[in-house]
């Protein structure tokens, strides 16, 4: 089917007063995917409770549908497509299944090389073979740590190994130089953990609003720091990421980075004496600011796609004229409206239409980069940044956490609201000419409550096929106004903006209230009261995506630009 086909299957009729057409029409097919397999898992569940007198069902996503899983059939808003069915006919498959049996194939696959040792010395030598350098030294008090927590991955390092790939090809000494160039200046944003004689203290000069994020990982560290060396430890406090290394430089740093003789047979496992010295740098200042302060402009073109190949979309083209839907840009991650490929997703090389589609590249209201490849720990970050990301404190402390109680208590699926649940707030970036309506928050709201909406959307039907068949379900595309949703037993209406609108400058402060609207502050373990739940990006990730696993709920991870410590698990 080609692309011109999109058009005659799916053909939008309204056009919202403020919206452009481009962002509209992605939002709308997103969420209609969304709404579609929504009712498909209720069909399901029905079907389930028709047939069996058992207590009523809950749908499990443990195990064998995990964070991979999950992965794949997370919408995209900017995956938009068409879905693969007759126009003057049904179907006896929905899309989503061959996507959830290949994810949970793929999951399997993960999980079994994630823990292929049986002891210590069969994990050093697998290490050794995975990525052709030894294991630290004190990896045998990692290892019995892991074990004797029932950890699932022994194995398996590849998201650190791509985070610290690069400093391979940078001296140890510069390492420490650029490490107290960073933390040298507060302007930086770049706060320290200092760690001496098995104990961790937080650096002079941090922001009273982002200590929280030191306590956290000093939290994090306390049942095994005894164990880590003398170091000093850069944190970037902000919600952005900061390393943007361009193409050429990338290259030079793989190239320089890759083991250049096979592991030692006997390497010591003794980190070096007196590495507290090392750390003392009486000057480590640049002439040159080492951070450039980028908030509130545009940063796509000037560090987003800059690590991408200079023939690549991203780089060659400017797309102007955002009115058209960009097909091209989606095509290499999607298989019609579903996306397929959840890591290549993340990438801007395909896609110069990201630039006017997340505030983190339309204007970010903090952003600090560096060209220069500065050992800087985030939460969070896009793809082609240099960051080395590291759990983040939000979910190891009381800023998003999973606590039902008897007045929030956790309902099985089947008992909760059948209602499509978020709230937030338009940290996404900030917003003065219009930005906002770029935004994947705010376009997601004004969908949610567009009441002129229509959406096509495949529903199963079910009838008797034959004799020897108990159901047979039948796909089919329907028309249906936003306002009869909830005839389909599904609320779409509680999508919203809380308290009021931020990061605005002039009339896009009052012109979002009037468009969007914000209600009150909710608690939020009042979440567990919704069956689908959505989690969007703000200014970097979102801290609630782990409580919302933890949850009977089905969580909707909107899979957005940044990418976390888990990604690819």
């Amino acid at each position: 089917m080609s692309y011109a086909n999109l058009y005659s299957l799916v053909q939008w009729t309204d056009k919202p007063p403020t919206l452009s057409p481009q962002a509209s029409s992605i939002i709308k097919l997103v969420v209609a995917l969304t709404i579609c397999f929504i009712l498909y898992l209720q069909a399901l569940s029905s079907k389930s409770s028709s047939s069996t007198n058992a207590t009523t069902p809950r749908l499990r996503f443990h195990g064998r549908l995990p964070l991979t899983a999950i992965g794949i059939v997370l919408l995209v808003f900017w995956s938009w497509s068409f879905l693969r069915v007759p126009q003057n006919g049904g179907s006896v498959a929905h899309p989503i299944d061959p996507l959830l049996s290949a994810a949970s194939a793929q999951h399997d696959i993960w999980l079994q090389q994630a823990a292929t040792s049986n002891s210590v010395s069969e994990a050093v030598e697998e290490y050794k073979r995975r990525y052709k350098r030894n294991p630290p030294p004190g990896f045998d008090g990692w290892h019995r740590y892991a074990k004797e927590r029932f950890s699932v991955v022994i194995d398996d390092f590849d998201n650190l190994m791509d985070d610290l790939q690069l400093f391979w090809a940078v001296k140890p000494s510069e390492i420490r130089r650029r490490t107290r160039e960073a933390l040298s200046d507060p302007w930086n944003e770049v706060a320290e953990i200092r760690i001496r004689s098995g104990k961790a203290e937080i650096g002079l000069d941090v922001k009273p609003t982002h200590r929280w994020m030191l306590d956290g990982v000093i939290a994090m560290m306390k049942n095994y720091i005894d164990k880590i060396p003398d170091m000093d430890l850069g944190f970037n406090i902000n919600d952005e990421p900061r390393v943007a290394i361009s193409y050429n430089d990338m290259q030079d740093l793989h190239a320089d980075s890759a083991p250049s003789e096979p592991p030692k047979s006997n390497p010591s496992n003794e980190t070096s004496k007196d590495r507290a010295a090392g750390w003392n740098i009486s000057d480590p200042s640049s002439p040159e600011k080492l951070f450039i302060d980028y908030s509130f402009q545009p940063t796509f073109h000037s560090h987003g796609s800059i690590s991408c190949h200079p023939s690549s979309f991203a780089r060659r083209s400017h797309l102007w004229d955002t009115y058209p839907l960009c097909t091209d840009c989606f095509a290499p991650h999607s298989n019609g409206l579903l996306f397929s490929n959840w890591t290549l997703s993340a990438s801007p090389c395909h896609q110069p239409d990201l630039a006017h589609l997340h505030g983190f590249y339309l204007s970010p209201a903090a952003f600090k980069p560096s060209k220069v490849l500065y050992p800087v720990f985030s939460q969070s970050k896009a793809a082609g940044y240099a960051d080395i990301r590291y759990p983040s404190p939000w979910n190891y402390i009381d800023k998003a956490v999973y606590r039902p109680d008897n007045e929030h208590p956790d309902p099985p699926f089947a008992k909760k609201e059948s209602t499509l649940f978020w709230r937030g707030a338009t940290s996404e970036g900030l917003s003065r000419y219009g930005e906002w309506k770029g935004m994947a928050r705010q376009r997601l709201v004004h969908l949610a409550n567009n009441s002129t909406a229509t959406f096509h959307i495949l529903l199963p039907s079910f009838s008797h096929a034959s004799p020897n068949v108990r159901y047979q379900p039948t796909y089919t595309i329907h028309e249906v106004p936003s306002s009869k949703l909830s005839n389909l037993g599904l609320n779409i209406s509680s999508i919203a903006l809380v308290n009021k609108i931020d990061r605005c400058w002039d009339d896009d402060c009052p012109t979002q209230l009037r468009e969007l609207g914000v209600v009150g502050p909710s608690d939020f373990q009042s979440h567990w009261q919704y069956k689908y739940l959505v989690d969007l990006d703000g200014a970097g990730f979102s801290g609630r995506f782990i409580p919302f696993l933890q949850s009977r709920s089905l969580p909707f991870k909107v899979a957005g630009v940044f990418r976390e410590w888990w990604d690819g698990r």
